[in-house]
C-alpha cells in the first residue's frame, strides 16, 4: 500500500513548514509521507525552530530535512499552504486546506 504524500508549502520553507514536515513524521509517519518545501530557499532551517523541536520533542531537523524548492519534492496528495501572513505561493494546484 502507497502512503499518501503530504506536504506542508509555504515561501522560505525554513520554519513553520519545516516543523510541520518533522511534527508528521514523528507522530504519523507510519501511515504517511511528509514533505515540505517553498518558492524561495534559505541557507539553513531556523535555528529557534531546530532548538526547540529537539528540546519539546527530541526531534533533530538537521539530520534529514533542509530548506528546499516545490521542485524538489515529489507530487503530493494533499498540499497544505502555512498561511503565514503573506502571499502563499502558486504551486501549479489548489490547496487542500481550506
Amino acid at each position: 500500500m502507497n502512503k499518501k504524500k503530504i506536504a506542508f508549502i509555504c515561501v522560505h520553507n525554513s520554519c513553520r513548514s519545516q516543523i510541520a514536515e518533522a511534527m508528521g513524521k514523528h507522530f504519523a509517519g507510519d501511515r504517511f509521507d511528509f514533505y515540505s518545501a517553498g518558492t524561495e530557499t534559505k541557507p539553513q532551517i531556523n535555528q529557534d525552530a531546530v532548538r526547540l523541536m529537539k528540546q519539546l520533542y527530541d526531534i533533530d531537523m538537521e539530520q534529514t530535512q533542509y530548506s528546499k524548492t516545490i521542485d524538489k519534492i515529489p507530487s503530493p496528495d494533499i498540499a497544505i499552504s502555512m498561511g503565514c501572513d503573506v502571499g502563499c505561493p502558486f504551486i501549479g494546484r489548489a490547496f487542500d486546506d481550506d
